[in-house]
């Protein structure tokens, strides 16, 4: 049994001992029944009273309860599919009262969840809303009288992040790109004008609208500012230019040239207006002075025909060269020829300087081949014949890698003039053919005369014997010291020895001292060694050298000095 069951049995109870008591007090006064009757109704009527005045009290609770619970459930099932939750599930088991806290905490978390979304929304909407204005863009589709969805207000402060970045990135452009429009018209002297022009430069960088059309046009006008700044560079540089050339043709001294310094670094508006006023000047000075210009020009022209390999007949067919009647027009004809020139020498630089570099290394191979010839060279202490020997080497094989090149190049540039190249006149290939030739002619005649000389000197030696000659003192392979004077009995007879071998006489005939009462031995019919002392090269002398050190003769031709007494 429930407690409140017992104090309800205790309740009738309590009730039925008040009513015998009051039976008792009425019985002892001596109320009559009637009024006993009487007042039984009244506390009847009283606990009744009492009794359904309780009950009321308890009926409006639980109306209350069921109007809260059926209220809580309706704003429940709103909020769900406000929030976009699953339907509240109720615990059918709880009592009323239970039930009506479990759905009254129900609705305050969600009416708690509802209202930070809203205020979220709130937040990024204001957000979007000031980005967007500045952009110029479309506000983030949604509904602002709505509540988010968890997975909206995620996508929407994406949206947010991603229009604070694309904010960052257009100001930075901005703020770039005013700062060189701001130095372009500083360069330029000049000063905002139209209406776009003073919002870029004289308002806050905050306020300016970052519109993809404002930025396409600060890129327009930062461009058209570059370009005319580049023109006025080109002009400057030209005048420039003009100025140096007019200096040099007048010979201008050099406070006069110092006095407009300033004026030949900058581009600026009044820089420009300073070179075309000194132009100006030196053009009328150069009037008053077309003699001494004009050969000044000429001076260069001729600089630059050696630089472009113009021939005899090309040079000539400059006529007003020549021509010693000084005028204006004669200095204009001679101006427009040295433009002329130096446009055509930049077009084709790389073939001149190619061409440049192959007469270069074509002098330098013939004086090594001429160094070649000299006998003293081996006589060197400084390395000098190894180095020729490595430098010769090198242009031989350079040589024909660098007419191969200057080949195809000139291939290409006949193509695409439609015309020969030519190099003094003569196309440069067959000029490069005939300079071949010609050493190879060279060559073959200095063979037949070694020949010749050699097939003479044998003749005579087998005549007229071998004569011993004493050579110069000079020193072979590193030797430290020369060697002494030999005395008489050195010298060698046909029955001691062989005689040096004629072909080293005649190779060495520059080295031999002629003593009186020099020795002339009979010719012997065996050699077996020869070194040529005039090798062509070094390699040819080392391979001689290695010959004749495997005969048993070295001493007699290997000896620096040889003293007949």
């Amino acid at each position: 049994m429930r407690k409140s069951e017992v104090i309800a049995a205790e309740s009738v109870a309590c009730l039925n001992k008040a009513l015998c008591h009051l039976k008792d007090i009425w019985e002892e006064i001596g109320i009559p029944e009637d009024q006993r009757l009487e007042r039984t109704n009244v506390v009847k009527n009283h606990v009744k009273s009492l009794l359904d005045m309780m009950i009321a009290e308890e009926e409006s609770l639980r109306k209350r309860l069921m109007t809260s619970i059926e209220k809580c459930q309706k704003e429940l099932s709103k909020l769900c599919l406000e929030l976009q939750l699953p339907p509240f599930q109720e615990d059918k088991s709880n009592t009323m009262l239970q039930q009506e806290k479990d759905l009254r905490s129900h609705v305050e978390v969600m009416l708690k969840e509802k209202n930070q979304r809203m205020q979220a929304l709130k937040a990024l909407t204001e957000q979007d809303q000031d980005l967007c204005d500045l952009l110029c863009l479309q506000p983030f589709s949604i509904s602002p009288g709505s509540v988010p969805s968890l997975e909206q207000l995620e996508k929407f402060r994406q949206h947010i992040s991603t229009l604070t970045a694309e904010k960052e990135r257009r100001h930075n452009e901005f703020v770039t790109l005013k700062k060189q429009i701001i130095l372009c018209m500083d360069d330029l002297d000049q000063l905002p004008e139209t209406s776009f022009e003073k919002d870029v430069v004289c308002e806050d960088e905050e306020s300016f609208c970052l519109s993809t059309e404002n930025i396409d046009s600060l890129k327009v006008l930062l461009h058209q500012l570059e370009s005319r700044k580049a023109e006025n560079e080109s002009v400057c540089s030209s005048y420039r230019e003009k100025i140096h050339e007019l200096w040099e043709r007048l010979q201008i001294p050099q406070e006069e040239r110092d006095a407009i310094s300033e004026h030949m670094t900058l581009s600026k508006k009044r820089n420009m207006q300073a070179l075309q006023a000194e132009v100006k000047r030196l053009e009328e000075l150069k009037i008053k002075n077309i003699q001494n210009v004009t050969e000044a020009i000429r001076n260069e022209i001729a600089v630059f025909w050696d630089k472009c390999f113009y021939s005899a007949d090309q040079r000539q067919a400059f006529v007003p060269y020549y021509d010693d009647d000084f005028s204006e027009e004669l200095l204009s004809l001679h101006d427009a020829e040295i433009v002329r020139l130096k446009q055509y020498y930049e077009d084709h630089k790389d073939l001149f300087e190619g061409v440049h570099k192959w007469e270069e290394s074509w002098r330098l191979f013939l004086e090594l081949e001429e160094k070649a010839k000299d006998p003293t060279r081996f006589t060197n202490r400084g390395g000098n014949l190894l180095k020729e020997e490595k430098q010769r080497a090198d242009l031989v094989k350079g040589l024909p890698k660098l007419e191969k090149k200057l080949k195809a190049e000139i291939e290409q540039w006949e193509h695409e003039q439609n015309r020969e190249f030519q190099v003094n006149g003569q196309k440069f290939m067959q000029f490069v053919t005939d300079q071949w030739e010609t050493y190879r002619l060279e060559k073959e005649r200095e063979k037949q005369e070694r020949q010749l000389k050699k097939s003479k000197q044998t003749e005579e030696d087998m005549v007229y014997g071998t004569v011993i000659r004493t050579p110069t003192k000079r020193r072979f392979l590193g030797s430290t010291t020369p060697c002494k004077a030999r005395k008489q009995g050195n010298v060698k007879t046909p029955g001691h020895g062989k005689p040096p071998h004629q072909g080293l006489q005649e190779r060495n005939k520059e080295n031999i001292c002629h003593v009186p009462g020099m020795t002339k031995v009979p010719a012997s019919p065996q050699r077996n060694f020869s070194i040529n002392s005039v090798a062509s090269t070094y390699s040819e002398f080392q391979r001689d050298l290695s010959k004749s050190s495997k005969t048993k003769h070295v001493p007699e031709i290997l000896n620096s000095t040889i003293i007949q007494l």
